[in-house]
């Protein structure tokens, strides 16, 4: 079996043994949750219930008329103490629904099994997945209804299981692939039936053996197929994996249900079981739980509200005071000024780093020795974009396709010099989606 990957990527220190071989812990919320009504791509959700009412598990407790949003939902049932701003992963502050937990866990009338999806129209799945909040829940957030159901002219052919977890640290893929294995396959079925897609991919680096042989041994229909990737940094990127697998190049500014491809996430695919065989909406996320300076480092699947602080508290605190806190992955994730913000359906990861681990370097001049284009998976010129960036050149950004930068930050880690290329790139990219909209 041949193993697939892109071209460019990095091979970071992986740091994965400290989680991939323990089993998920479940953790049960405390006295409060704070559910924020933002948990997906899109317009926030208003709250459907107010200051006093009595929420139960499952209960939507927030909706947008948008046609780019999904409702959210209570993970725990008791009374609502307030509607309002509440701190948030990306340091901003979200409106959210505070609710005082009862521990009763009583579940709302309408979490009832969707039914067979084989005997439903497939307005009937788009409705039923959007009432159930799913996202992309590897850390997009983009509402799957919309994804499985692309315009009339976008013709699907191809499945992609998005099973890479590419970045260092986090297992909660590898986790949730080994015990749920029977879960993700039946979401997959979802998905060819209601894409009426030819083939479907379980794309699966090599640093996680367990998995492709537990699925090797599912004896797996002939139209489902286990790929190995390399393993390399960011080969689960949309694009990156879709060539990986299929060898198909999605073009500039194309998507792909363009090209015929859809991805998803290993925890989405195991959101459709819940939501047809159980009827459980969005309302729990296994999260990583991990960093050198965490006591018991593993996944924690947690009810979402649950604030950051009590995950640590479950993984049995710090060994020391941590230097960095990232929600994510070290290479994308977002850097924490609180522990009080919460899981949210995106939450992959929270890590608390070492002073080692969270270690700066000081900048020093570009040796224009381009191994920042060698890696880039996008084939741009970082060092350009940077450039043009501090320079203000608007027309060499836009030229440079600095629009194109999936931010995975490969050029800053390879370059000897340690430029901020990303956050440089992410500035361009920022001032050209800008001059782009302004043009319309």
């Amino acid at each position: 079996m041949s193993i697939k990957t892109f071209k460019g990527g990095i091979h970071p220190h992986y740091k994965k043994e400290l989680t991939n071989a323990k089993p998920v812990v479940l953790v049960e919320a405390g006295p409060l949750v704070v559910i924020p009504l933002q948990q997906h791509i899109g317009k926030i959700c208003s709250p459907l219930v107010k200051k006093g009412d009595y929420v139960k598990v499952g209960q939507r407790i927030g909706d947008a008329d948008a046609f780019v949003s999904a409702p959210v939902h209570s993970s725990v049932s008791g009374k609502v103490l307030e509607i309002e701003p509440m701190p948030y992963y990306n340091g901003a502050k979200v409106n959210s629904v505070i609710i005082e937990n009862d521990f009763q866990n009583i579940m709302d009338e309408s979490v009832v099994p969707a039914g067979n999806y084989e005997d439903m129209s497939p307005d009937e799945i788009v409705n039923t997945i959007h009432r159930a909040g799913i996202v992309g829940m590897g850390g997009a957030g983009f509402p799957m209804h919309i994804k499985i159901n692309p315009p009339k002219n976008k013709c699907i052919k191809y499945v992609i299981l998005n099973g890479a977890e590419c970045e260092p640290y986090l297992s909660t893929d590898h986790r949730t692939m080994l015990e749920h294995v029977d879960e993700m396959l039946f979401g997959i079925n979802v998905l060819l039936h209601i894409t009426k897609a030819k083939r479907a991919f379980i794309a699966v680096e090599d640093n996680k053996p367990d998995v492709i042989e537990l699925l090797l041994k599912k004896n797996l229909p002939y139209n489902i197929e286990v790929v190995p990737l390399e393993t390399k940094y960011p080969q689960g990127s949309e694009k990156q994996i879709i060539k990986s697998v299929t060898g198909i190049e999605v073009p500039h500014g194309a998507l792909p249900a363009d090209v015929g491809v859809i991805v998803n996430n290993v925890d989405t695919c195991v959101s459709l079981y819940n939501i047809f065989i159980k009827g459980i909406p969005c309302i729990r996320k296994r999260v990583t739980v991990s960093g050198g300076a965490v006591k018991n480092p593993g996944v924690y699947d947690a009810p979402l509200g649950v604030s950051f602080k009590e995950l640590f508290e479950a993984a049995g605190g710090f060994t020391s005071k941590p230097a960095k806190i990232i929600m994510g992955g070290p290479m994308m994730g977002s850097a924490q000024i609180s522990l009080d913000a919460g899981v949210i359906k995106t939450t992959s990861g929270i890590l608390a780093f070492t002073a080692k681990e969270a270690r700066k370097y000081t900048e020093s001049p570009c040796l224009r020795c381009g191994k920042c284009v060698d890696v880039c998976p996008m084939h741009l010129m970082p060092t350009l974009i940077e450039q043009a960036e501090r320079r203000n050149d608007l027309s060499a950004m836009e030229k440079l396709c600095a629009k194109d930068c999936i931010e995975c930050g490969s050029c800053s880690y390879i370059c000897p010099s340690h430029r901020y290329l990303v956050e440089r790139v992410k500035l361009a990219k920022n001032k050209v989606q800008t001059l782009s909209a302004n043009r319309k």
